[in-house]
């Protein structure tokens, strides 16, 4: 049975958590690779709104198992806020419908206040993190010396663990005026809640591997956006995993040769939250018409995401670094209205122009969007669910941005309602 990778193609916030709901009716398994408590899904289910930050979108879906991977860094203490908050709307989440995997680092309280205090130095410059210590937890995993669900289980492990922990930290808050961690109340702290974490740990890979073998369907669930990859983003404006397909093998513990289909989630204009550079940014009437229609604000942070023209060059480049095998084009339905639409085809930089970003920071800074203007449509294709509802310029629209991205569209999002939803290609087709 085909397995399939779904990840953000721009910024994020591309409406990841309605696709994956509206696939995970078909899948046997939803499973998060990459990222923490800093993504921010939103499903509209029935009328009632789920707002998900760590958990796979499948678990709001009855009869799917739920994989929390070893790619992603763990907030057990968020993980059990989410899993309340979910719990007052009905949704039970016990360990038989998620798994996390052991093998999983942790994010402490010492993440967060680490992140913090980076980010408010003024002496250089802000890199917009959401301060919930992932970058901080990847940094800890890097240099081994992460607390993993696994240690909760050993009381004589997790000291070793921490000890290593302490020399790095307290060196760190030295130099950025902190006070020493208090190893006894975070030693405490993780002992406390370790009964509610270890229950739901297990060998993913393991689990993950016999599932596939037993022809279970599995869906792969990125967080962020592929221009937050840490290799391949706007560095050092990015996240601090791999966003890209290829993060769904190493971050469950599945060989590449699992992934089947690579669907990439596409905003049908461009947003991004947070610093950095945006080419297509717009900072006049459209940009804030967008917003608007669009209701632009974080998931997690509520912070306003900035707005612009569709940028197929950036989405053409990440098909590429994903490999994706087609997208899911999403809000095509805010675009309703304009007279004239633009889509950046390259950027122009000292008399040169690019068919792709450049990589150098200083370059990226500075680039011009290339436009090339298309008809808009004041008809409405809000709710649509075949091409016969929507007007003759919107799949113009569509099939243009097809042609310069250099992949196709397999589905077709008309508005936050999962079944508001064209199909074109089915990604779990064998």
């Amino acid at each position: 049975m085909a397995n399939v990778v779904v990840v953000g193609a721009q910024w994020g916030d591309e409406g990841k958590g309605k696709i994956v709901d509206w696939l995970s009716e078909r899948a046997d398994i939803v499973a998060r690779f990459q990222g923490g408590h800093n993504a921010g899904h939103t499903l509209v289910i029935d009328g009632v709104t789920y707002k998900l930050s760590l958990l796979p979108s499948g678990i709001v879906r009855g009869g799917k198992l739920s994989v929390i991977g070893n790619g992603v860094v763990l907030d057990p203490w968020a993980l059990f806020a989410e899993i309340g908050k979910l719990a007052a709307q009905g949704v039970s989440v016990t360990p038989e419908n998620l798994l996390i995997a052991e093998n999983t680092p942790l994010i402490l309280p010492i993440h967060g206040e680490l992140d913090r205090a980076r980010e408010s130095q003024t002496a250089v410059s802000k890199i917009g993190t959401t301060g919930r210590g992932i970058g901080p937890a990847y940094e800890d995993k890097v240099g081994r010396r992460a607390i993993r669900v696994a240690d909760l289980a050993d009381e004589a492990t997790l000291d070793l663990r921490l000890d290593r922990l302490m020399t790095h930290h307290n060196a760190l808050r030295a130099g950025l005026g902190l006070d020493p961690v208090d190893r006894a109340d975070l030693k405490a702290k993780l002992m406390e809640i370790a009964p509610q974490v270890l229950p739901f740990a297990a060998p993913v890979w393991k689990t993950l591997t016999e599932a596939r073998r037993a022809g279970k369907r599995i869906l792969f669930e990125g967080a962020q956006g592929s221009l937050l990859d840490v290799d391949f983003g706007t560095y050092p404006y990015v996240t601090s995993s791999n966003t890209t397909a290829g993060m769904a093998a190493s971050g469950t513990g599945l060989g590449p040769t699992a992934i089947d289909f690579v669907l990439g989630i596409v905003k049908a204009y461009t947003t991004r939250v947070g610093e950095g550079p945006f080419p297509t940014e717009l900072f006049d009437a459209d940009g804030d018409r967008l917003g608007s229609r669009g209701h632009e604000f974080g998931t997690v942070t509520g912070r306003k995401r900035r707005c612009g023209w569709f940028d197929a060059v950036l989405v053409r480049q990440t098909c590429a670094t994903s490999g994706v095998s087609g997208i899911a084009l999403t809000k095509l339905d805010v675009l309703d209205g304009f007279d004239t639409l633009k889509i950046c085809t390259g950027y122009e930089l000292d008399g040169k122009v690019y068919d792709y970003l450049p990589t150098a920071a200083s370059l990226q800074a500075r680039v011009t969007p290339v436009y090339e203007e298309v008809e808009g449509w004041h008809e409405s294709t809000a709710g649509a669910r075949s091409w016969a509802d929507l007007p003759a310029a919107a799949i113009k629209y569509v099939k243009r941005i097809e042609e310069l991205i250099q992949c196709p569209v397999a589905l077709l999002s008309t508005s936050p309602e999962r079944d508001d939803t064209i199909l074109v290609t089915d990604p779990f087709a064998d």
